[in-house]
Parts: structure tokens; sequence; C-alpha cells
């Protein structure tokens, strides 16, 4: 911006650009600071090299699962608008053999309603949050036979029929995760506003950043940080489960960007991570986010800022 505008002003009042910087002390220190930020990201670009180069765990692999046994988790809280409809759309997918909801404390017939689909319902004792539900469905899911897990929402934005292709890509990766940010597979007037998409655009590349490995533009490429929808190895799950939640306490570690922390553990433990293009529609009822404020919508992303710069 500042080269633009004074090479303009050299133009109209006959000075040259390098006669401007050197008169300027405010520019001689925006040219020193570009430099030093330049030099900084090329030795930690530089570092970052031979970062996760190990071609056992970090290239690929070919490691087909021979019988697909899938267990769906979804945390739900007054649900009851969209629960069976959810919950029917995941059952009636291919190697789909339990679907969970967890229950946090809601209000409405969602229990009811989810009981009566067939749905193993976990009913917690008191509302402790989304996240929280969150890791007891992922620790439920351990008590079954499946070796995948798939965490989806209860509100009829996903579609059951991504497992065809989320599954298929297990057979080289260990989690796959869905991306939100494609407008041709996302419906017109989802809760995805302009903000939410650019916010997790920005995090996203931060997270690349984070864990830059030179030769690829980073260990993981990502677009959307708030995406839950996902499929995990069970191997791989067990792996991570027990860092989910601080030692000796219940509490999700990351809070309300358990998914984000989820990613980021996993590539903490070396597990090979890949986000896909997902289905993504109109929220059945309301929102829970809806109404909280631009200044609460704010606070969630430097909360999740925070949660990339210090994990």
């Amino acid at each position: 911006y500042m080269f633009l505008v004074v090479g303009i002003d050299s133009i109209l009042t006959g000075q040259t650009l390098i006669e401007n910087i050197y008169y300027s002390e405010f520019l001689r220190w925006i040219i020193l600071a570009d430099i030093v930020w330049l030099i900084t990201l090329l030795g930690y670009a530089l570092k970052r090299k031979s970062y996760k180069t190990d071609s056992n765990l970090h290239y690929l692999q070919n490691s087909p699962i021979k019988e697909h046994k899938i267990c769906v988790i979804m945390p739900a809280f007054n649900e009851e608008l969209s629960i069976k409809q959810v919950v029917e759309d995941f059952q009636g997918q291919n190697f789909v053999k339990h679907v969970i909801v967890i229950d946090n404390k809601s209000t409405d017939d969602t229990v009811k309603i989810a009981k009566g689909c067939g749905a193993t319902v976990i009913e917690k004792k008191e509302n402790k949050g989304y996240s929280h539900s969150l890791v007891v469905g992922l620790k439920e899911a351990l008590k079954t036979d499946a070796n995948i897990v798939t965490i989806t929402e209860s509100d009829g934005t996903f579609n059951g029929y991504d497992l065809d292709k989320m599954v298929p890509y297990l057979n080289n990766c260990d989690m796959v995760i869905g991306s939100r940010q494609n407008q041709v597979i996302s419906e017109k007037g989802n809760q995805n506003s302009a903000f939410f998409v650019w916010a997790n655009f920005l995090l996203a590349k931060l997270i690349q950043i984070k864990y830059l490995s030179l030769d690829h533009m980073g260990i993981i490429n990502l677009t959307d940080v708030g995406c839950i929808m996902r499929v995990i190895k069970r191997d791989a799950l067990e792996k991570i489960i027990n860092k989910l939640t601080y030692p000796g306490s219940d509490k999700p570690v990351g809070g309300v960007g358990i998914g984000l922390y989820i990613t980021m553990l996993g590539i903490e433990e070396d597990l090979k991570i890949i986000e896909i293009p997902v289905t993504f529609k109109r929220r059945i009822g309301k929102s829970k986010l809806t109404g909280i404020g631009k200044k609460k919508t704010i606070k969630i992303g430097l909360q999740f800022l925070w949660l990339i710069l210090t994990s």
C-alpha cells in the first residue's frame, strides 16, 4: 500500500521513490519490519524441510479395512425436529452397524424419538456442552465392535451418503475430515455466513503454517476448521482418546474447538489426515448459535486462534 501511494506521490511531486524512503523514517521502519519477517519466514520454512518426512508415518501406505463396521455418533440437544431423519439417514448407509445419540439433557422429545428409531441413546444427567457429548460419544463407540467411527451433527446439515466417498480414503489414511467450503455442494441458506467461511479458511491456513512441511506445503491441507463431520479408524481413535480431556477430568481440551483440537492432536500423534469436500445443508429447526451476536462469534474465533497458537 505504501509503495503504491508513495510511488504515485513521487510522480506528482517529482521526488523519486528512493528519496521518499530516505527522508521518511516511517517507511524505513516498514521496510525493516518486512525484511525481518521475510527472513524469519524463510528460516522457519528451511527448518521445516524435513519435518514429518518419515516414509512409514507420513507418506503413502495402503492398508485396506477388510470388513467395514461403522459406528456413527451424534451429539444432540433439543433436536426433535431433525433427529428421526438424521438417525434413519445414517442407519440406511452401507456398513453402518451402530448409531449412538448422546443427549445433552434435552427438554423436548429428542430422546424418545431417537430411541424409537432404534438408536442407542446416552442420556447425560446434566448439560455439560457439545464438546463433552462428543468425547462421551467417542468413548462409547470404542465399546462397540466398530472399526470405523463417524462423527456427525444431529441437525440435518450433513448427509449420510457422504460416507461412501469418505470411507475409501481410510485405505490410505487414519482420519478423513469434511470441508463445507464448496458452494456447488452446499445448500443455499445454510448457517455458514461469509464471516464463518473466511474465518474458518484463514484459521485452517494458520494450522497449515504451524505444521509446515516445505516439500508439500504442509503435512495437511485444510480449508475448514469448523467442520465436525469426519471418519476415523478405530486404532487411530484409541491412540488419541485419552488426550481429549484434561488429566483426571472429563473436561474436553479445546472447549468449543474440540473438532479443531482433534485434528491438531491427530497431526501431533502422526495420524495421516486428509480433508475432502462434503455436502452441507440448511439445518432443521433453530440453530443453537442463532442470536449469539458478532461479539460472541468473534470471541469464539479468538478461542480457536488461541487454541491453534498454544496447543
